[in-house]
């Protein structure tokens, strides 16, 4: 009876959200990260001297300030399958096309530095095989609780000029992150890349079992690498001016 009774808490513990504690190690579980750009400020950015007006009428376009997504990340102690979670809240917005990245599909195998990713592009799907990107993490004395656990930031530089800071807890030993932000010691929690006004933060973290089908690469796509997928982005955007280039960067995240 005593045993039936303590398999019981254990599995009530298991499946409800970690909070995270003194000694507990994570290896294995799932995060729900919130997305949230702040599609007013990017909108901002790329307009020129006297489009006031058209930026008024965008406002009324999108409605929301934020365009907050939900996506999940499973992860075992050395891959990670990052993808679409819950409903967004908000309303579509009325624009002739959606924005990038909100149907990303992104697997990393972090021993053998592999990257699968599936992303839409003006609907039509990519299957993006490379490797990991390396970052130049600088890390930093600044910590900050995210979703219950205690974490560390680090600064960096993607892509030449995109500025990013992470936020990492060494409490989950899978040195992941969401979309193609790795490479820490621990997972990351939250990214924020501030002059692009985008965001990723988990909302909770859950110390569930995932088996290794679960974390599987996404197969279905027209085949690329990332040099092969930026060509093509740029052939298509080559006029869009500065539009062209955010929406290339969010693609290539």
């Amino acid at each position: 009876m005593i045993r039936v009774t303590i398999s019981l808490v254990l599995m009530a513990v298991i499946a409800r959200p970690l909070q995270a504690q003194n000694n507990i190690f994570l290896s294995q579980g799932k995060i729900e990260f919130e997305r949230k750009v702040n599609q007013y400020a990017q909108m901002e950015s790329t307009m020129d001297p006297g489009d006031e007006g058209w930026a008024e009428l965008s406002k009324k376009i999108m409605g929301n300030k934020f365009k907050t997504d939900y996506f999940d990340l499973l992860f075992t102690r050395n891959k990670t399958l990052y993808r679409p979670g819950r409903e967004s809240p908000d309303k579509p917005n009325q624009f002739f096309f959606q924005p990038p990245a909100q149907q990303n599909v992104i697997y990393a195998d972090l021993d053998q530095e592999k990257s699968v990713s599936q992303k839409t592009v003006f609907e039509q799907v990519f299957l993006v095989e490379d490797t990991l990107r390396r970052i130049k993490w600088k890390i930093t004395d600044e910590t900050r609780p995210i979703a219950g656990f205690n974490c560390r930031r680090a600064n960096a530089l993607i892509m030449d000029s995109i500025y990013v800071v992470a936020f990492y807890t060494d409490e989950i030993l899978t040195t992941g992150g969401p979309e193609s932000f790795s490479g820490l010691p621990g997972m990351i929690l939250g990214v924020a890349l501030p002059h692009d006004h985008i965001t990723w933060f988990a909302t909770k973290v859950e110390a569930t079992p995932v088996s290794e089908g679960q974390v599987a690469a996404p197969a279905k796509g027209k085949r690329v690498n990332n040099p092969g997928l930026l060509e093509t982005i740029q052939k298509s955007l080559k006029d869009w001016g500065k539009q062209g280039r955010l929406y290339m960067q969010e693609v290539m995240l």
